[in-house]
């Protein structure tokens, strides 16, 4: 696996659009990498992918939505329906998180988790993203993109529901960000020890 497949913050992408379209596309394959994963590699996997969610939603929040919302006709209707969605999905995500890959009910919960992020990223998709780029520059994407890779670089890298504000990432998210990442290398450590 590639370092920009564990690491979004260093994709080649330099327009905001583009970026987050490569990685909806990023997320569908560590989706199938989940579930094509034997039981006894699906936790890494899944690691993975939780990260890769974590990452990524909070970086729409801090730097993606609040732009939209200023910048769009609208935009705050639109941002507040993807909102909406990321946090059904946190919650769900954050319980399988807690749960761990071989609880009895994970491939169950896990398609209803792609079916959520699935139909959230068809959103933006559709109502977010056509808009963003027709009201914006090529500047202003590159811009953010660069913004983007920087939130993405200091994001929590597990799922904290009920922080899907800019002002409630930025309070919390770099305290947050740090528990994550040292929660992670203790894992990393205890896991390769056993």
């Amino acid at each position: 696996m590639t370092e920009k497949r564990t690491a979004p913050e260093l994709m080649d992408e330099t327009d905001v659009v583009d970026l987050l379209l490569a990685q909806h596309a990023m997320i569908r394959d560590l989706f199938d990498e989940v579930e094509q994963a034997p039981p006894e590699r699906r936790g890494e996997a899944f690691t993975r992918l939780v990260r890769m969610l974590a990452v990524h939603e909070t970086a729409e929040e801090e730097v993606v939505h609040p732009y939209a919302r200023r910048k769009l006709d609208g935009g705050a209707g639109v941002v507040e329906d993807r909102l909406v969605e990321e946090n059904q999905a946190k919650q769900l995500l954050m319980e399988m998180d807690q749960a761990g890959s071989d609880g009895p009910e994970f491939m169950e919960k896990l398609a209803l988790l792609r079916g959520a992020v699935t139909a959230h990223a068809r959103s933006e998709e559709r109502y977010e993203f056509p808009r963003f780029r027709a009201h914006t520059t090529a500047a202003e994407r590159r811009v953010l993109a660069a913004a983007v890779k920087a939130a993405e670089a200091i994001a929590p890298t597990h799922p904290h529901p009920g922080t899907e504000s800019a002002t409630k990432n930025l309070l919390i998210g770099t305290p947050v960000a740090m528990m994550d990442r040292a929660r992670d290398v203790i894992r990393q450590a205890i896991g390769k020890r056993s």
